[in-house]
């Protein structure tokens, strides 16, 4: 058997059953967005790279009023999402050239909801054979970009710089 190490995915494994608080309601409270990859603020949602990305250039759109599901949040939240969610497909074809993009929200944690109580939707480049043997066999994933770097092209982009 072969092992490929990936240390930085610990930190999520052993921290994301124990959270006592929300960290989608953390992350923009803290107000140190470069520390938090938080790429953009609007006014009723933000943009945020998600951690443990499955692709270069994952973001997530994350309301800042704490609500679980679709029809909890205001029609003025939700739609200001969706337009949050174009500009980040605009802005993820302008910097990374994907085959195509994966966007969805998942409601709840039997719906793969990793913060189940606080919804968010992920917008993520894909391309074609990006969902390889390592991902598929193997259940490791490649990324060629550090995080860190994809923060800074995108902030970069929703800055318009």
């Amino acid at each position: 058997m072969d092992f490929l190490w990936s240390p930085w995915r610990y930190q999520y494994v052993t921290t994301a059953e124990k959270a006592t608080s929300c960290i989608f309601c953390t992350i923009p409270a803290e107000h140190r967005d470069a520390e938090n990859y938080v790429v953009h603020r609007a006014r009723l949602n933000y943009v945020v790279l998600n951690r443990f990305p499955y692709t270069s250039g994952h973001l997530m759109v994350v309301p800042f009023a704490h609500h679980a599901t679709l029809t909890e949040l205001a029609d003025e939240t939700l739609a200001e999402m969706i337009v949050l969610a174009r500009r980040a497909e605009a802005h993820l074809r302008a910097n990374y050239h994907p085959d195509g993009l994966n966007m969805g929200i998942n409601i709840g944690k039997a719906a793969g909801a990793g913060v189940a109580g606080h919804i968010h939707m992920h917008v993520l480049p894909r391309w074609v054979a990006d969902a390889n043997f390592m991902t598929s066999v193997g259940e490791t994933r490649v990324l060629p970009e550090d995080l860190a770097e994809t923060y800074h092209k995108l902030a970069r982009a929703w800055s318009g710089a």
